[in-house]
């Protein structure tokens, strides 16, 4: 199982929201490629990057900080928020992003997704973000009439290499990570999980370690980062021995 340290993106600046309300952000640092940098000193070997803003604008907007954190540092990133068409996701690969992150267009437009994977194989994640069950689209202001594993099925064969599983109810309210919910969908699709929301302790990295065998192939920790309530080296030290 990986740890994927988030950077989420709001004009220029990187933040933590609450349940995904815009009004409701925590701004923690204002260079986004800092904070980067810190999480690769820090030992951590891939990055989740969001642009928050281009999830509600379907388009990239904060470009210019993404640009900065591929050039601050050499670690794997992946990036999802605005993207909604093959050339976005032609550009981002190739300026070095190892993995984009189709959302919205998952559930608008699933054969774009399946195109997508033909297309560039081995760089195509898809982020499923629940509101009790039911997927929610456009940064999260829409919530559809499909459930996240009617969504995941979808894709099964299609070569996406990662369901990134979000639940909204949780997502930075540090309430613990919905690790039913989670196992649930991974053991219920052959696409690996990455489990997202509500991360609070150590205990949920554990918690997930558990229950890793139904496919969870890693976890998404945001705002418990930041401030300060699970320690970096612990945590890349616990998932290093249960990986060994």
């Amino acid at each position: 199982m990986n740890l994927y340290p988030a950077i989420d993106l709001k004009d220029g600046n990187c933040v933590r929201l609450l349940r995904g309300e815009m009004e409701a952000a925590t701004v923690f640092n204002t260079d986004p490629a800092d904070q980067a940098h810190a999480f690769k000193k820090a030992g951590f070997e891939r990055l989740h990057l969001v642009d928050l803003n281009g999830a509600f604008e379907g388009k990239p907007v904060n470009a210019e900080a993404v640009e900065k954190i591929i050039t601050a540092t050499d670690v794997p990133a992946q990036l999802g928020g605005g993207i909604r068409d093959l050339a976005t996701i032609e550009m981002w690969l190739s300026k070095g992003l190892s993995r984009v992150i189709l959302g919205t267009i998952a559930l608008r437009d699933p054969a774009l997704v399946k195109e997508a994977c033909k297309k560039f194989p081995g760089h195509i994640a898809v982020g499923i973000d629940a509101r009790g069950g039911m997927v929610a689209v456009e940064g999260w202001a829409e919530t559809s009439e499909t459930s996240a594993l009617d969504l995941a099925r979808k894709f099964e064969d299609a070569g996406v290499e990662a369901i990134i599983y979000t639940d909204i109810d949780r997502d930075g309210a540090l309430q613990g990570v919905n690790v039913e919910a989670t196992r649930d969908l991974a053991a219920a699709i052959s696409i690996p999980v990455i489990a997202s929301g509500g991360v609070a302790s150590i205990v949920d990295i554990e918690n997930l370690l558990a229950v890793q065998a139904s496919g969870i192939e890693g976890v998404i920790i945001g705002r418990a980062l930041y401030d300060g309530r699970i320690d970096p080296a612990a945590a890349l030290d616990l998932v290093r021995r249960e990986n060994a």
